[in-house]
């Protein structure tokens, strides 16, 4: 928890203007942790769509699936992990 004197500081401390060492790690581990918990899926080859709609609709479905099959790998590990027990 950090406090601020005002406003504009606590705005300025949202951005790192000069990053070091320490921040391109913190950047890193971050996008480590983000593709642990959902991984990206990308599908190989071009797609052609005749609207925004429609490939955002793709978009959309691809997401979907994604989180869908995350949600049934870790329901499955859960239902391993009651069995054992």
């Amino acid at each position: 928890m950090q406090k601020f004197k005002s406003f504009q500081e606590a705005e300025e401390m949202l951005w790192v203007m000069v990053p070091d060492a320490n921040y391109y790690r913190r950047v890193a581990r971050h996008w480590d942790l983000v593709n642990q918990l959902r991984p990206p899926n990308i599908q190989k080859g071009i797609f052609k769509f005749k609207s925004i709609q429609e490939a955002n609709q793709h978009r959309d479905n691809i997401d979907f699936e994604s989180a869908l099959r995350i949600y049934l790998e870790r329901f499955e590990k859960k239902k391993m992990i009651i069995k054992k027990h």
